[in-house]
Parts: C-alpha cells; sequence; structure tokens
C-alpha cells in the first residue's frame, strides 16, 4: 500500500469552516426558534419544540466544533511529476489518483469566507470529474495551480 500523501491544507481552514457550517446552521436555529414561537403563540406542541431544541444542539456541536477539525486532520495532497494524489474523508477516507496526462485545466477559486483568512482552493479538471484541494494559502494555491498546469503542459508535449 502507498504512502499517505504529506501535504496538509491550511489550518486557517478550520476557521473558515467553522463560519461556513455556523451560516448554515442558523437555519435550524431559527426554525427552533420559530418552533418556541408557534408554541407561546397557537399552543404548538412543546415536546416537538424541546426535540427539535436537541437535535439543533447535537447538531451544531458535530457540524460546526466536531467535523471541521476532523476534515482538517484527515486531507492531504501530494503532487508528483506524473500524478496528483488526494485523500480526504473522515469515516470513510476517499483516495485519488488523478494521472496528469488527464488534467485538462487548473483553477483557483476564492470565496468571502476563504478571502478573509488569506486562503484559496485549487480545482483541477478532467475530462469526466473536479476535485479541488480547499483552503490553502493564496501563495501555496498559485504555486500548485502553476505546477500542476506545468506539469501537465509537459505530459501532453511528450505524447
Amino acid at each position: 500500500m502507498r504512502n499517505p500523501p504529506i501535504h496538509t491544507i491550511s489550518r486557517d481552514a478550520v476557521k473558515a469552516w467553522r463560519i461556513t457550517a455556523g451560516l448554515y446552521e442558523s437555519i435550524s436555529w431559527l426554525l427552533t426558534i420559530a418552533g418556541f414561537v408557534l408554541y407561546v403563540v397557537i399552543d404548538f406542541p412543546l415536546w416537538i419544540v424541546l426535540i427539535a431544541l436537541g437535535v439543533t444542539l447535537v447538531s451544531t456541536y458535530f457540524v460546526v466544533y466536531l467535523l471541521p477539525k476532523l476534515r482538517w486532520k484527515r486531507w492531504r495532497y501530494e503532487v508528483f511529476d506524473q500524478e496528483i494524489y488526494i485523500q480526504h474523508g473522515i469515516l470513510v477516507v476517499s483516495r485519488t489518483i488523478i494521472p496528469m496526462i488527464r488534467v485538462q485545466h487548473v483553477e483557483t477559486k476564492q470565496g468571502p469566507i476563504l478571502k478573509k483568512f488569506d486562503l484559496a482552493s485549487v480545482s483541477i479538471s478532467t475530462a469526466a470529474t473536479t476535485h479541488e484541494i480547499p483552503a490553502l494559502s493564496n501563495e501555496d494555491a498559485s504555486d500548485l495551480r502553476d505546477r500542476i498546469s506545468a506539469l501537465a503542459r509537459v505530459d501532453e508535449d511528450d505524447v
């Protein structure tokens, strides 16, 4: 079996993922608050509201606090001359090898949350799929994009 990739993504990925998860979890909190309002206004069953509160609390803990750190610990990547090796996953660990000859284009992406932490993601497209290495520092993302692009071009020229 092959050794796991050695490069990790930025530690600030945890913060960015927590903010993103918090924004999604705010929908659950708004629905839970709406349940309390319904309980007060129209005598909505309290047990349903309390179950919603419990589910929202547990969900917030896992999605906002636990999962981003576990995701960060599992994310690894490595770029070789002939392939890109990506490993990620929490319960199911996915190991992907992308042959350099199959790479069609490489781009960096940066949304507002990643921009706040000076991070960017590298997106690697082949004919069939798109793979992403998330939350690298801007400098690392640009360097990686340029390196993969150069290696993919070299492979094309050799064919």
